[in-house]
Protein backbone atom coordinates (compact mmCIF):
# COMPACT_ATOMS: atom_id res chain seq x y z
CA UNK A 1 0.00 0.00 0.00
CA UNK A 2 0.85 3.40 -1.24
CA UNK A 3 -0.35 7.05 -0.52
CA UNK A 4 0.77 10.35 -2.16
CA UNK A 5 -1.29 13.54 -1.30
CA UNK A 6 -0.08 16.05 -3.90
CA UNK A 7 -0.37 19.71 -2.90
CA UNK A 8 -3.75 18.55 -1.14
CA UNK A 9 -5.57 22.24 -0.40
CA UNK A 10 -9.32 22.79 0.55
CA UNK A 11 -10.71 26.03 0.87
CA UNK A 12 -14.49 26.71 1.86
CA UNK A 13 -16.43 29.75 1.97
CA UNK A 14 -12.83 31.66 1.13
CA UNK A 15 -11.27 30.02 4.45
CA UNK A 16 -7.50 27.61 3.39
CA UNK A 17 -8.56 24.52 5.87
CA UNK A 18 -6.15 22.46 4.23
CA UNK A 19 -2.74 24.85 2.69
CA UNK A 20 -0.78 22.63 -0.02
CA UNK A 21 -0.04 19.18 1.93
CA UNK A 22 2.30 16.90 0.27
CA UNK A 23 2.70 13.58 1.72
CA UNK A 24 4.31 10.44 0.97
CA UNK A 25 3.13 7.36 2.84
CA UNK A 26 3.74 3.41 2.65
CA UNK A 27 2.50 0.25 4.30
CA UNK A 28 4.25 -1.21 7.21
CA UNK A 29 3.96 1.47 9.38
CA UNK A 30 2.62 3.78 11.22
CA UNK A 31 2.69 7.59 11.02
CA UNK A 32 0.99 10.05 13.60
CA UNK A 33 -0.93 13.31 12.51
CA UNK A 34 -0.33 15.62 15.76
CA UNK A 35 -2.62 18.74 15.65
CA UNK A 36 -5.02 20.44 18.41
CA UNK A 37 -9.06 20.61 17.14
CA UNK A 38 -9.52 22.36 14.13
CA UNK A 39 -5.84 22.32 12.44
CA UNK A 40 -7.17 20.16 10.14
CA UNK A 41 -6.54 16.65 10.90
CA UNK A 42 -9.84 15.43 10.35
CA UNK A 43 -10.16 17.14 7.24
CA UNK A 44 -7.22 15.45 5.91
CA UNK A 45 -7.71 11.96 6.83
CA UNK A 46 -10.88 12.43 4.92
CA UNK A 47 -9.35 13.47 2.28
CA UNK A 48 -6.94 10.13 2.30
CA UNK A 49 -9.83 8.05 1.82
CA UNK A 50 -12.02 10.47 -0.88
CA UNK A 51 -15.14 11.50 1.55
CA UNK A 52 -13.33 14.89 0.90
CA UNK A 53 -12.86 16.33 -3.00
CA UNK A 54 -10.18 18.63 -2.21
CA UNK A 55 -10.22 22.44 -4.20
CA UNK A 56 -6.70 21.23 -5.53
CA UNK A 57 -4.45 18.47 -5.57
CA UNK A 58 -4.82 14.89 -5.48
CA UNK A 59 -4.27 11.54 -3.62
CA UNK A 60 -2.81 8.69 -4.82
CA UNK A 61 -3.75 4.93 -3.95
CA UNK A 62 -0.84 2.45 -5.28
CA UNK A 63 -1.29 4.84 -8.09
CA UNK A 64 -4.73 5.41 -8.33
CA UNK A 65 -6.06 8.94 -8.10
CA UNK A 66 -8.94 9.21 -5.90
CA UNK A 67 -12.22 10.99 -7.18
CA UNK A 68 -11.15 10.44 -10.37
CA UNK A 69 -10.50 6.54 -11.14
CA UNK A 70 -12.00 5.68 -8.15
CA UNK A 71 -14.44 6.84 -5.51
CA UNK A 72 -12.86 5.41 -2.54
CA UNK A 73 -9.70 3.03 -1.61
CA UNK A 74 -10.46 -0.76 -1.94
CA UNK A 75 -9.15 -1.65 1.39
CA UNK A 76 -9.52 0.67 3.72
CA UNK A 77 -10.75 0.83 7.64
CA UNK A 78 -11.83 4.73 8.91
CA UNK A 79 -12.37 5.54 12.21
CA UNK A 80 -13.84 9.35 11.53
CA UNK A 81 -16.13 11.52 13.90
CA UNK A 82 -19.12 9.17 15.35
CA UNK A 83 -19.58 5.79 13.54
CA UNK A 84 -23.59 5.91 13.14
CA UNK A 85 -24.16 2.11 15.02
CA UNK A 86 -27.42 1.02 15.35
CA UNK A 87 -29.11 2.09 18.91
CA UNK A 88 -30.80 -1.52 19.79
CA UNK A 89 -28.38 -3.61 18.28
CA UNK A 90 -25.59 -5.44 20.03
CA UNK A 91 -22.06 -4.99 19.23
CA UNK A 92 -22.48 -8.04 17.22
CA UNK A 93 -25.08 -7.33 15.08
CA UNK A 94 -23.79 -3.73 14.45
CA UNK A 95 -20.54 -5.16 12.88
CA UNK A 96 -22.54 -8.05 11.11
CA UNK A 97 -24.90 -5.54 9.45
CA UNK A 98 -21.47 -4.03 7.59
CA UNK A 99 -19.50 -7.11 6.64
CA UNK A 100 -22.78 -7.96 5.20
CA UNK A 101 -21.83 -5.45 2.81
CA UNK A 102 -18.95 -6.88 1.28
CA UNK A 103 -18.80 -10.42 2.59
CA UNK A 104 -15.64 -10.64 3.40
CA UNK A 105 -15.27 -12.58 6.99
CA UNK A 106 -17.36 -14.89 8.96
CA UNK A 107 -19.08 -14.67 12.06
CA UNK A 108 -16.22 -16.11 13.86
CA UNK A 109 -13.66 -13.19 12.52
CA UNK A 110 -16.19 -10.41 13.97
CA UNK A 111 -16.21 -12.24 17.15
CA UNK A 112 -12.33 -12.60 17.18
CA UNK A 113 -11.97 -8.62 16.44
CA UNK A 114 -14.85 -8.04 19.20
CA UNK A 115 -12.47 -10.06 21.43
CA UNK A 116 -9.55 -8.16 20.19
CA UNK A 117 -10.89 -4.62 21.39
CA UNK A 118 -12.31 -5.98 24.43
CA UNK A 119 -15.83 -6.05 23.59
CA UNK A 120 -16.24 -10.03 23.52
CA UNK A 121 -18.03 -10.01 26.88
CA UNK A 122 -20.61 -7.60 26.15
CA UNK A 123 -22.68 -10.47 24.53
CA UNK A 124 -26.86 -9.13 24.48
CA UNK A 125 -25.67 -5.62 25.86
CA UNK A 126 -27.11 -2.72 23.45
CA UNK A 127 -25.52 -0.22 21.70
CA UNK A 128 -27.57 2.79 23.33
CA UNK A 129 -26.41 0.97 27.01
CA UNK A 130 -22.65 1.37 26.11
CA UNK A 131 -20.46 3.63 28.12
CA UNK A 132 -18.51 5.89 25.58
CA UNK A 133 -15.38 3.77 25.95
CA UNK A 134 -17.31 1.10 24.83
CA UNK A 135 -18.75 2.72 21.86
CA UNK A 136 -14.89 4.03 20.96
CA UNK A 137 -14.14 0.19 21.39
CA UNK A 138 -16.69 -0.64 18.74
CA UNK A 139 -15.93 2.22 16.01
CA UNK A 140 -12.52 0.72 16.14
CA UNK A 141 -13.67 -2.84 15.42
CA UNK A 142 -15.60 -1.44 12.45
CA UNK A 143 -12.17 0.09 11.47
CA UNK A 144 -10.12 -2.95 11.89
CA UNK A 145 -12.43 -5.78 10.88
CA UNK A 146 -11.82 -6.90 7.73
CA UNK A 147 -8.45 -6.63 8.14
CA UNK A 148 -7.71 -3.44 5.86
CA UNK A 149 -4.61 -2.57 3.76
CA UNK A 150 -5.11 1.36 4.76
CA UNK A 151 -5.95 2.22 8.00
CA UNK A 152 -7.51 6.14 9.40
CA UNK A 153 -8.42 6.33 12.98
CA UNK A 154 -9.06 9.81 14.58
CA UNK A 155 -8.81 10.36 18.19
CA UNK A 156 -8.99 6.54 18.46
CA UNK A 157 -7.75 6.85 22.37
CA UNK A 158 -10.78 9.05 23.41
CA UNK A 159 -12.47 7.80 26.10
CA UNK A 160 -9.65 4.78 26.38
CA UNK A 161 -8.77 3.85 29.58
CA UNK A 162 -4.92 2.83 30.27
CA UNK A 163 -5.20 -0.40 29.45
CA UNK A 164 -7.16 -0.30 26.60
CA UNK A 165 -4.86 2.40 25.10
CA UNK A 166 -1.80 -0.23 25.48
CA UNK A 167 -4.48 -2.96 24.02
CA UNK A 168 -5.16 -0.84 20.95
CA UNK A 169 -1.21 0.07 20.72
CA UNK A 170 -0.31 -3.78 20.72
CA UNK A 171 -3.34 -3.91 18.23
CA UNK A 172 -2.03 -1.22 15.85
CA UNK A 173 2.09 -2.53 16.37
CA UNK A 174 0.49 -5.84 14.63
CA UNK A 175 -1.35 -4.45 12.43
CA UNK A 176 2.10 -2.67 11.25
CA UNK A 177 3.92 -6.15 11.17
CA UNK A 178 0.99 -7.27 8.80
CA UNK A 179 2.15 -4.41 6.45
CA UNK A 180 -0.95 -2.39 6.49
CA UNK A 181 -0.23 1.35 6.39
CA UNK A 182 -1.67 3.14 9.34
CA UNK A 183 -2.68 6.99 9.92
CA UNK A 184 -3.24 7.65 13.91
CA UNK A 185 -4.79 11.99 14.05
CA UNK A 186 -4.29 12.60 17.88
CA UNK A 187 -3.51 16.00 19.58
CA UNK A 188 -1.58 13.49 22.49
CA UNK A 189 1.78 14.22 21.34
CA UNK A 190 3.20 11.86 24.13
CA UNK A 191 0.83 9.11 22.57
CA UNK A 192 1.88 9.39 19.42
CA UNK A 193 5.29 9.27 20.26
CA UNK A 194 5.05 5.73 21.72
CA UNK A 195 3.22 4.39 18.75
CA UNK A 196 4.49 6.26 15.37
CA UNK A 197 7.25 5.82 13.41
CA UNK A 198 6.64 9.39 12.05
CA UNK A 199 4.98 12.17 13.03
CA UNK A 200 4.10 15.19 11.08
CA UNK A 201 2.66 18.30 12.94
CA UNK A 202 -0.47 20.58 11.27
CA UNK A 203 -1.09 23.26 12.62
CA UNK A 204 -4.05 26.09 10.23
CA UNK A 205 -3.96 23.69 7.65
CA UNK A 206 -0.40 23.31 7.13
CA UNK A 207 2.34 20.23 7.90
CA UNK A 208 4.78 22.11 10.12
CA UNK A 209 7.01 19.90 11.60
CA UNK A 210 7.82 16.26 10.47
CA UNK A 211 9.73 13.80 13.18
CA UNK A 212 11.22 10.37 13.08
CA UNK A 213 11.07 8.28 15.81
Amino acid sequence: MYLKLNHITKVIKGNVLLDGVDLELSGGRIYGLQGKNGSGKTLLLKAMCGLLIPSEGTVEVDGVVLGKEMDFPKDVGVLIENPGFIAGYTAFKNLKVLADIRKKISNEEILSILDEVGLGDCGKKKYRNFSLGMKQKLGIAAALMENPKLILLDEPTNALDEKSVRDLRSILERRREEGALIVVASHDKEELELLADQIFVIEKGKIIETRKQ
